[in-house]
């Protein structure tokens, strides 16, 4: 049976075995006691501890009686991996507390630069899961609106922040971006080996498709696996000279893989989003010199060649403060 506690109240978990990608998902019956005590509705935001880790999933309701017992939270795959619960252990489940963080967000909306602290614990929360979908679609888009020098380097900084970092003995530590939205511009592929063999080491991550239907994980990935922990790229560097992995499963920069799946339903990437979200990844996969292509062309994310030019100062910019020498080429994105 369910136990209620001054703090709140406690259920059985289980796995249930759905895929919901990066979606915190539970799942509990309707007339639990728990729902009805608690005021749980679907939809609603509910915080689950157990062992001192603690997640917020979205909360679906089951209507039928036979699919779960009453004392008994389900957990979608990506939820039951991140509080590392064991079968049949008992959870707290209880109302989350306010994300005091959102806040700021609101203020951004409203023409309010942010700076590194307000950012900084921002992405604290996006990696957390505490943003639902619609609060991570309202960053992505004021994001994407007016912004400054200051505030994008606060961004880079705080992405950072909260993911892990790698560090290499070696002087120069290659990597590479194409800034991209062209289909079958798989430079990567090509630049990696190269480099690699003329004796750089080149840690090189990679994104899924954000606002194409394949990025380069995704071409590479055909070939072999991409999915390497963070343990198994630093071996493969280590052993061959370079690297392509997504960049979503090692965690140098896991707000940004938040964000990425926000920006592919929106199709946004704004200036100062890819700014922080390339440079933050390069910072943290410990590479010191970065050689960036801009496309410019119709289809291409970048349509003029004045926007290319403002990207590439806004670029340029970051990448001092933070510590990163970089070039960046201006490139015919018309084909």
């Amino acid at each position: 049976m369910s136990r209620n506690s001054a703090n709140g109240s406690h259920l059985r978990a289980i796995p249930l075995g759905i895929d919901t990608y990066q979606h915190f998902v539970a799942f509990m019956r309707a007339d639990c006691q728990i729902c009805r005590s608690e005021g749980f509705d679907a939809m609603t935001r509910i915080a689950l501890r157990y062992d001192g880790r603690e997640i917020i999933a979205t909360l679906y309701v089951a209507t039928n009686p036979d699919m779960l017992d009453e004392d008994v939270v389900g957990l979608s795959d990506a939820a039951w991996r991140a509080l590392g619960v064991a079968p049949g252990a008992v959870v707290e489940v209880r109302h989350p507390d306010p994300v005091e963080s959102i806040h700021d967000v609101r203020g951004r909306m409203f023409g309010k630069p942010l700076d590194e602290r307000q950012l900084l614990a921002i992405m604290q929360d996006v990696v957390a899961g505490r943003y639902s979908d619609i609060e991570l679609a309202a960053f992505v888009a004021t994001m994407s609106t007016s912004f400054d020098i200051p505030e994008s380097v606060a961004m880079t900084r705080a992405m950072i922040a909260v993911g892990d970092r790698l560090s290499w003995p070696q002087s120069v530590v290659a990597d590479k971006h194409c800034v991209g939205g062209l289909p079958g511009n798989r430079t990567t592929m090509l630049v990696v080996p190269i480099v690699a063999a003329a004796g750089h080491l080149i840690p090189k991550t990679s994104s899924r498709a954000i606002t194409s239907p394949a990025g380069t994980a995704d071409t590479m990935e055909a070939l072999t696996r991409v999915d390497l922990s963070l343990a198994e790229m630093r071996r493969v560097v280590e052993q061959e000279g370079g690297c392509i992995v997504w960049g979503g499963n090692v965690s140098l920069s896991p707000a940004d893989d938040v964000l990425i799946r926000v920006e592919r339903a929106l199709d946004l990437d704004g200036p100062a989003q890819l700014v922080a979200s390339v440079l933050s990844k390069k910072a943290a996969a410990g590479s010191t010199h970065v050689v960036i292509d801009i496309p410019v062309g119709p289809t291409a994310k970048v349509r003029t060649w004045r926007d290319a030019a403002a990207l590439k100062g806004l670029m340029l910019a970051v990448a001092d403060e933070i510590g990163l020498r970089l070039r960046v080429r201006r490139t015919d994105g018309s084909q």
